[in-house]
């Protein structure tokens, strides 16, 4: 008589059944946690592995499957530690270590969040498999928009979509926005982990071989999206990167050596025009806190600028801080100043998001028991409207610092008729990785809007983007540089322009539904293994 293979074999009476599915080994899946952050930091500015990202996603879920809640949670927290403290740490050189530990351990826990809910769905995926691919990509947009809201506006550095400069993926933004693109990589990452947990028999070699093609598919077929260039007429655009005396928090201090630095640079710019060095631009750009001196209520630098402006001809966005009638109060603003006429009032952006405990400060009177330097943050007043600039020859999407970060800033600006973006911002108190984090938005962005783009720094890094992503003209960090590139101006709206905040919206919900989905599961399984200890128990 021929006996079943010892797998396939019946239990002895005596023996007690199992309780359920197990999870990894704890050790094991710690590791695994600690290895996804760590792949997670590396697909992201400034080392740009893209194709980790999806390995991260895939570790992680590996690590929190079949786990309880609290060890989802743990694990999750644990890869958010290793992913945002060394992501982040540009933020220390600023702030200091507390606010640093404090903005990283809130990524973090949002994180944990993540893998609670990768946790509690564990009973669903055992029973389709097949559902792991796309309950993983719709969790990481769900974990993201709750990042990119909360606390006091949320912080959305580190999403996935931020990774893939350099990947195919980055083309899905055109077709559905930053959520899209995170979609597609958090889903290839449960392909892959669903492709490894499978045991390696004949019974597995169909489900494997799908999720294989499946994670390639997500991965490399965006590359056929097709993407459309700029219809409308190219103009020249000069960036200038005064830079600053030196980095560091003091730099304002020293205010009117950083605005003369970039007065400098544009005068240096007309005399390379007039040799015929350069071409003459239409529109001249300035970063933000280019003026840290208010030219509408100082007359020195209002004669800096204007001469500046006469000089070179044409119109120059100017980064500047305005003060108001109360001391505490100032704003951001890009001012656009004419050659002839000065400081145009009309075509002013206020920057809409402030930072909080950076450029504001949340709760003052509680923050002035963690830190005696609360008082040292001013109260920076936010604006009202999007910041869409007519300069004459084009029209400017204005967009100010870490407002690239945020969806839905951006979008409203192309929506309100932006024929190409503008990112102006101020690394000077930060270092070079932050700044190449903050140009890999800016690439997300142009595609995601069919925009010509730039972003222009006071120390760097300064450059172009195109539609497709690509960047042009980029300059090093803590120089003074000036760049110029033709800019086509676009009317038309993609598909991520048009179908705004609907994609995530549409993938938050059907997350909330798996969630709710795995109730009667997870009931069952506590039913099944309370059962199995009271028979336990009888034997």
């Amino acid at each position: 008589m021929t006996m079943p293979p010892p797998d396939l074999a019946q239990p002895d009476p005596g023996t007690p059944r199992p309780a359920g599915p197990t999870p990894l080994r704890l050790p094991v899946a710690a590791a695994l946690a600690v290895a996804a952050g760590l792949a997670l930091l590396l697909a992201l500015p400034p080392y740009d592995l893209w194709w980790l990202a999806p390995a991260g996603v895939a570790l992680l879920a590996a690590a929190v499957h079949r786990r309880r809640l609290r060890a989802g949670f743990g694990l999750g927290l644990l890869t958010g530690i290793v992913l945002f403290y060394p992501l982040l740490e540009w933020t220390r050189i600023a702030a200091g270590w507390l606010p640093w530990a404090l903005l990283s351990t809130a990524e973090a826990v949002v994180l944990g969040l993540a893998g609670l809910a990768a946790a509690w769905l564990s009973p669903l995926i055992d029973r389709w498999r097949a559902l792991w691919p796309l309950l993983t990509g719709l969790l990481w947009v769900a974990d993201e928009a709750v990042r990119d809201r909360a606390p006091f506006g949320g912080f959305p550095w580190g999403r996935l979509a931020f990774s893939q400069g350099d990947a195919p993926a980055l083309r899905l933004a055109a077709w559905g926005g930053a959520p899209l693109v995170t979609f597609a990589v958090a889903a290839a990452g449960g392909a892959l982990v669903a492709l490894a947990w499978r045991r390696w028999d004949r019974s597995a070699l169909l489900p494997a071989a799908g999720f294989a093609v499946t994670a390639g598919v997500l991965i490399g077929a965006p590359a056929a999206v097709p993407l459309s260039a700029p219809s409308g007429p190219a103009y020249t655009v000069a960036i200038v990167q005064g830079n600053v005396p030196r980095l560091g928090l003091d730099f304002n201090a020293q205010r009117r050596a950083v605005l003369d630095n970039h007065v400098t640079a544009t005068r240096q710019l007309a005399a390379d025009v007039a040799a015929g060095k350069q071409p003459k631009p239409d529109l001249v750009v300035w970063p933000e806190n280019s003026s840290d001196i208010d030219p509408l209520r100082n007359a020195d630098a209002a004669q800096e600028i204007s001469d500046a402006a006469r000089t070179i001809g044409v119109p120059i966005l100017v980064g500047t801080v305005l003060r108001t009638d109360k001391p505490g109060d100032i704003k951001n603003a890009g001012l656009l100043w004419m050659p002839v006429t000065g400081p145009d009032l009309a075509q002013t952006y206020v920057k809409q998001h402030p930072v909080p405990f950076a450029e504001y400060m949340p709760l003052r009177s509680v923050a002035r028991l963690v830190s005696d330097k609360v008082d040292l943050v001013r109260n920076m007043l936010a604006g009202d409207h999007a910041g869409v600039i007519d300069t004459g020859p084009l029209t400017l999407g204005d967009v100010i610092c870490f407002e690239v970060a945020y969806d839905g800033i951006v979008r409203d600006t192309v929506r309100q008729g932006a024929q190409i973006l503008a990112v102006q911002t101020n690394n000077a108190t930060f270092d070079e990785g932050e700044a190449r984090q903050q140009l890999a938005m800016v690439r997300l962005r142009a595609v995601e809007h069919g925009r010509d783009s730039l972003m222009v720094s006071t120390v760097g890094i300064s450059a172009f983007v195109d539609t497709a992503g690509g960047v042009h003209g980029a300059t090093a960090f803590n120089t003074a540089k000036v760049v110029t590139h033709r800019m086509a101006v676009s009317g038309s709206r993609t598909l991520a322009t048009r179908s705004g905040i609907w994609p995530e919206t549409i993938a938050v919900g059907l997350a909330v539904i798996a969630l709710a989905g795995a109730l009667p599961l997870r009931r069952r399984r506590k039913t099944d293994r309370t059962d199995d200890e009271d028979s336990t128990e009888e034997r």
